[in-house]
């Protein structure tokens, strides 16, 4: 990588060429060399007629956005290596279909092959690094290009990346061991996490997320009013979202993962909400007395190492959890539309079910549209980009236009905001009277609490996992158990003020990671084309900025009666289908529909019998029918254990399916380099 360096330190780097084709990126710096006195104006031509008789040939594109011609020549007196960035992108054909950006040009004299061969080596690994690839790409001078090089010179390549990515899941064996190593982990990208956020991605990505995370608040303590018997309700919701929200994301090390209520919490919180009635215990003092073991117990785990023990779930227990909840969002706004047209059709027209459903389908069609419009050949790149990281929020402002403009026609269902800022439970004060509860209540909500613990602790490493994914190419590091400690706090905290339980959304901090990448199309071996995330903005401003709005909405309820339901209906059918993408499961499962002679090249359908893809499906499938059974049943209470549950089934696949084709369909990541990888 020095000759790459050197080119950097000599002036040998182009940046933002203008160039609209090959032949004349080239010819450019053909001509540029020649003003440094690199090599001889009288020579240009022939090294350029050369370059060409070589692309002729077969093209030098290697992918990854990058090509590399080459010629070697008598009239070049020594090896050259130039380096150019073309202002915008294009397509000469290469084998992964993206546009070319990057043109390393060799050039030398004949004796000069085996040593340009080298540097040819070290360009296709770098270019093969996501990390690289996105700094060289977005360099707004040659010192930040040269310290891109730098930087992955120094160690930090993908494979090391990789190889060091489970680092929060180590065991340190000593107590706080692996707390402290998070904290250090992750104490030395705070002020990155703060400047990184300083983007106009990050507008975006908070308008998005602000509407994704307000609505569930509302939504669901509009539930857990009605599961709570009106002790607990939207107010406390969007209170514990915005402070529990906020706080996370100035103190916990993934500030990715977003809090919010989810589906277990509050099939739990009215489980324990029944108990209390049917024993005649006061609810919100035994409420916060269960949060309060609960945090407890959280604490213990998180400084003693216990979130280690996720080393053990798998791609094959993610799949399903992340399958789950993505379907509990799709199957809510189908649900919630066919609701709307039940209710509005048998009191009146179908007009407002109509409307409704248009508004709903625009929301989820605009956003998902303006989000894949980068990959689109219309306009140019920086407008592409904008209105891909707006998408979501533009289809909403559409859509409330739209219903605002036929509001004296139709009067639509709006968001259920709360009129006031005061308990939902008017003759409570906000702090809860916790003493004021029998003794034997106090510690016998131990039991509980230990359910909820587990719960907890499942629901929030899962969704960590999920966010630290290689797929997802973050760099600054996991953090398991202090994430875990921070959560345990909150919940003791909010259950004084009998506030709900939050803990990471698997949806929504998804969309949030999303929100924040940048991404290429890259088309496989197979020819089908996959969305490949080069780099996420790591940051701590987009958390603090969308429960700050959050807690600000509390003094804009009147203004919510804007906001229809059937766009936040929409909103929640585009990020369940969003949080879909890459999941191998559904991947897998749409092969039941495909014809065996066309099923993708990916590394599973080249390695393992296709018999024994769909069993290892069908057992996900089943686990995940098992899932949604149990969280819908009485049962509900167990469903953490039956999550757990999980991990000795995957162990057990061993029994009666090769551990090869296991250990293949279960893979962290798509090999790079699968021949070396399952050979």
């Amino acid at each position: 990588m020095k000759k790459l360096l050197e080119s950097c330190e000599n002036d040998l780097l182009m940046l933002d060429l203008q160039s609209r084709s090959l032949d004349a990126a080239v010819s450019d710096m053909i001509d540029q060399l020649a003003e440094k006195g690199v090599i001889d104006r009288a020579d240009t031509q022939t090294i350029l007629n050369g370059i060409k008789a070589r692309e002729d040939l077969a093209s030098t594109a290697i992918g990854n956005a990058a090509i590399v011609p080459h010629v070697y020549l008598d009239c070049i007196s020594k090896p050259v290596i130039a380096i150019a960035r073309l202002k915008q992108a294009i397509n000469v054909g290469a084998p992964d279909g993206a546009p070319v950006q990057l043109i390393f040009l060799l050039i030398g004299p004949p004796e000069a092959t085996a040593e340009h061969l080298d540097s040819l080596a070290h360009i296709a690994r770098l270019m093969s690094d996501d990390e690289f690839h996105y700094l060289a790409v977005t360099a707004k001078a040659t010192k930040q290009f040269k310290d891109a090089i730098e930087s992955r010179m120094s160690g930090k390549s993908a494979a090391v990346h990789h190889d060091s990515i489970g680092e929060g899941l180590r065991y340190s064996g000593k107590l706080f061991g692996g707390f402290i190593g998070d904290v250090k982990r992750r104490l030395s990208h705070y002020k990155s996490d703060i400047v990184d956020g300083l983007h106009s991605k990050s507008v975006g990505s908070t308008i998005f997320l602000f509407f994704a995370c307000l609505a569930p608040a509302i939504i669901f303590g509009g539930l857990m009013d009605d599961k709570t018997g009106g002790q607990i309700g939207a107010v406390e919701m969007i209170i514990a979202t915005a402070a529990c929200g906020l706080v996370y994301a100035i103190f916990a090390g993934q500030p990715m993962i977003i809090l919010g209520g989810t589906g277990p919490m509050l099939i739990f919180t009215g489980l324990l909400y029944e108990f209390c009635t049917a024993n005649e215990i006061a609810f919100l003092p035994a409420y916060a007395w269960v949060g309060f073991w609960t945090g407890a117990i959280l604490l213990v785990l998180a400084f003693t190492d216990a979130s280690c023990l996720m080393r053990y779930f798998t791609r094959f227990t993610d799949e399903i959890f992340a399958a789950l909840i993505s379907i509990i969002f799709i199957y809510e706004a189908v649900k919630s539309l066919i609701h709307i047209f039940h209710e509005h059709g048998e009191t009146s027209s179908y007009d407002i079910a109509l409307l409704s459903l248009l508004l709903a389908i625009g929301t989820f069609y605009i956003a998902s549209q303006l989000s894949a419009f980068r990959k689109s050949h219309l306009l140019v790149p920086q407008l592409r980009e904008f209105l891909a990281d707006f998408g979501p929020t533009l289809a909403i402002i559409a859509m409330a236009a739209v219903a605002y403009m036929t509001r004296d026609a139709i009067k639509l269902d709006v968001l259920p905001a709360p009129e006031s800022i005061q308990p939902t439970d008017s003759e409570r004060s906000w702090l809860v009277g916790f003493m004021d509860t029998p003794t034997w209540v106090i510690w016998a909500s131990i039991v509980p609490a230990i359910l909820c613990s587990i719960l907890v602790y499942l629901d929030q490493n899962i969704t960590a996992r999920l966010v630290n994914s290689r797929d997802n190419n973050l760099q600054k590091g996991e953090s398991y158990h202090l994430d875990l400690g921070v959560v345990g706090v909150l919940i003791a905290v909010c259950s004084a003020f009998g506030l709900p339980w939050l803990v990471a959304a698997t949806v929504r901090s998804l969309n949030h990671v999303r929100s924040l990448a940048s991404t290429e199309e890259v088309i496989d071996r197979g020819g089908t084309a996959h969305t490949h995330i080069l780099h996420v903005r790591e940051n701590r401003i987009t958390g603090i900025s969308i429960h700050l709005l959050v807690g600000l909405s509390l003094l804009l309820l009147p203004w919510f009666k804007y906001i229809p339901m059937a766009v936040l209906f929409g909103l929640f059918l585009y990020m369940g289908v969003v949080s879909m993408k890459g999941n191998q499961f559904f991947e897998r499962l749409s092969l039941w529909l495909t014809d065996p002679a066309l099923y993708p090249a990916t590394h599973y359908v080249r390695r393992v019998p296709w018999r024994t893809i769909h069993l290892f499906t069908v057992i996900q499938l089943l686990c995940l029918v098992v899932l949604w059974t149990v969280k819908a049943s009485a049962w509900g209470i167990l469903f953490p254990v039956f999550i757990a549950i999980l991990v000795p089934i995957r162990f057990a696949l061993g029994y009666f399916i090769n551990s090869k084709h296991i250990e293949i369909l279960d893979a962290e990541e798509n090999p790079e380099e699968e021949e070396e990888t399952w050979s």
